[in-house]
């Protein structure tokens, strides 16, 4: 069986990303996750007593915990997802994303290369280092903007995007310096289970279930291109499999849609699913707050190379992703509750 390492995989993504790979049985995991705020084990919970999902709590960013990585595990492949990811908590502390994104991926690229270059011919022709990025680093579109292509030149807008900028200059740097096998993918917005309660959909279904104001930023007409995060997973998986080496891919939602359209959208499918006690709206507890500095107007991305070159394209629309989200959340309160309280951290107690 192959071995695979996967960083940040307690996280969102990267915990959505483990569960259907050992649920295919594709390799055994190691789970390299430095247990912050956003990784939450409960994610996880399916795969207790599976021996092929091993968890190791460690930081990228501490050059010795990588090291050792690589030493005792021997991947034939790496997925890095860990990244500090939130844009507000990026403003007031950029301090931490640049110490993840940007060193971070370093030392695990650097500590990749050195155990790649030991490797026999056959194993470093099949070692891949699949780097997991986003559509912001492309900066802000207008409305009459084509959408974000591979091709599309960088202007990162917040700390948090210039250190994923920075980032996938680095992995890039690899590939061109070393001709290691590196491969890079840029997302747009994902939602779908398992998601962190400060980023919108989470944060809105919680707060409309709990007859809590609403809040938009500015005048809720920043718009994003959305992504289920099962249809996500699917495309690195193609990228992982079929990629070109050294290559970029965009993986989009082809589903643009402003703030207020999603809230809209919840508010609507909760009052059919779950009406208000009250009898009102649940777009009645929508309310408009101060934009936050440097909010990037749109984002929109052209996925059609992964079309082409690797057959890949989302199955999930966003009217039959959010109904299944919206569904787990409900279904999930506990989820919700333990992350809000704080008591899900608990679990991390007895973790090596």
């Amino acid at each position: 069986m192959k071995t695979w390492i996967i960083t940040g995989g307690a996280g969102f993504i990267g915990s959505n990303f483990i569960l259907k790979a050992r649920s295919k049985n594709l390799a055994r995991v190691i789970n390299f996750d430095k247990l912050t705020y956003a990784g939450n084990l409960e994610n996880l919970e399916s795969l207790k007593g599976d021996e092929d999902h091993i968890l190791v709590k460690g930081d990228i960013a501490e050059a010795e915990d990588v090291s050792s990585l690589y030493d005792r595990y021997q991947p034939d492949a790496v997925l890095h997802f860990a990244a500090e990811s939130h844009v507000d908590r990026s403003i007031t502390g950029p301090e931490d994303f640049v110490r993840t994104n940007v060193m971070g991926t370093f030392h695990m690229l650097e500590c990749a290369r050195k155990y790649w270059s030991e490797l026999s011919s056959e194993r470093q022709n099949d070692f891949r280092f699949l780097h997991v990025s986003t559509d912001e680093v492309y900066g802000s579109l207008s409305l009459e903007d084509p959408a974000f292509s591979e091709k599309t030149s960088y202007k990162p807008n917040s700390p948090y995007s210039a250190s994923k900028a920075a980032s996938d200059h680095i992995v890039r740097s690899y590939f061109h310096t070393y001709q290691m096998p590196v491969l890079t993918t840029n997302c747009s917005n994902n939602y779908g289970c398992y998601q962190f309660p400060e980023k919108l959909i989470p944060l809105m279904i919680n707060k409309a279930l709990t007859e809590q104001p609403l809040p938009i930023y500015g005048d809720g007409k920043n718009i994003r291109d959305w992504l289920h995060v099962e249809d996500h997973v699917y495309g690195i998986l193609k990228v992982l499999a079929k990629g070109r080496i050294g290559e970029t891919y965009n993986i989009g939602g082809n589903t643009e849609k402003t703030n207020r359209e999603v809230v809209d959208t919840i508010c609507a499918t909760l009052d059919r699913v779950k009406p208000r006690s009250n009898g009102s709206k649940y777009s009645d507890l929508i309310t408009f707050v101060k934009d936050r500095p440097g909010h990037d107007r749109r984002y929109a991305v052209d996925a059609s190379k992964m079309q082409k070159e690797l057959g890949w394209e989302p199955i999930e629309t966003f009217d039959t992703g959010m109904t299944k989200t919206i569904d787990w959340y409900m279904n999930n309160q506990a989820w919700f509750d333990r992350v809000l309280d704080g008591s899900y951290r608990g679990e991390r107690l007895g973790i090596s």
